[in-house]
């Protein structure tokens, strides 16, 4: 099915890394390859592995985003759907989701952001959509888009 992966990352604070991974997973089929699906997770993020027993709410920022896509992750979805991944995130950090939001993709999974970060966006996706008011105003390739004149006057300031 299709995972939301929410802008601020809404996890649960009290609870546990591994608590907030295992919520993902409460479907039949997710809840049956729990431990694998948590495996692949701990591997495109060993820091939450490394910090399994902390409380999310304890962990900075860039850690609670990677909790709350393994989270999404754990329900083994067709699509994920990141909401605004880099907001609040240093540079450093914002390379890293991207670098595994493309990792996720390689491995079978749909990526759909919606993100403020137009240039990193457009130099990693397959296809690209400009909404304006709700309606899409403009699609295409990420190259077709970082070149189109249009987006390069609004979105990237060129």
């Amino acid at each position: 099915g299709v995972v939301h992966v929410p802008e601020a990352r809404r996890l649960f604070r009290e609870m546990s890394v591994e608590e907030n991974l295992i919520m993902g997973s409460l479907s039949p089929e997710a809840r049956k390859k729990r431990t694998q699906t948590m495996e692949w997770v701990y591997e495109l993020f060993p820091r939450m592995k490394e910090r399994r027993k902390q409380a999310a709410g304890t962990m900075s920022g860039g850690e609670q985003q990677m909790c709350a896509i393994g989270r999404g992750l754990m329900a083994l979805p067709k699509v994920l759907m990141f909401d605004e991944p880099s907001l609040g995130l240093s540079p450093i950090l914002v390379q890293e989701v991207f670098g595994i939001a493309k990792r996720i993709n390689k491995e079978g999974v749909t990526v759909m952001l919606v993100e403020q970060n137009v240039r990193q966006t457009l130099a990693m996706c397959d296809r690209a959509y400009v909404l304006e008011n709700g309606r899409v105003v403009l699609q295409g390739t990420g190259d077709e888009l970082s070149n189109d004149p249009h987006v390069k006057e609004a979105y990237l300031g060129i």
